[in-house]
């Protein structure tokens, strides 16, 4: 696999279309991070980390009526072209109604916290 993010974002995309309580995905800490970022936004339900010796990680989603919470998923910095934005760069996803995830030299963070701190760094994807 050369991009386990997208990865990720698809197994979410696919399990929230195929109307799925949860989902589980092998484990990084960059993908636990973002997991984290979307439960604390309130796009998913639960995070939890499973196993000892290979761990994954196990994300309940989030559902209003029959319709999932996370509209949609975007990868915007993948393998074969790296984008990197300063801190008055953060695109606002959405006006506003959207989280861009960005890995800065302090973690992984939503764009408005980078903003905040007045840090740049990889555009992950965006979630709206």
């Amino acid at each position: 696999m050369t991009d386990p993010i997208s990865d990720m974002l698809t197994r979410l995309r696919n399990a929230g279309r195929a109307l799925r309580p949860a989902v589980e995905v092998p484990h990084s800490r960059v993908k636990e991070n973002i997991a984290h970022i979307l439960k604390r936004e309130g796009y998913v339900a639960d995070v939890a980390v499973d196993g000892t010796a290979i761990k994954r990680i196990i994300i309940r989603l989030k559902y209003q009526g029959k319709k999932n919470v996370i509209e949609g998923l975007r990868r915007i910095s993948r393998p074969g072209l790296r984008r990197y934005v300063g801190a008055t760069e953060i695109p606002r996803v959405r006006g506003g109604l959207g989280v861009a995830v960005v890995s800065t030299s302090e973690g992984v963070m939503t764009g408005r916290q980078a903003r905040q701190k007045n840090l740049g760094g990889e555009v992950l994807c965006y979630v709206w």
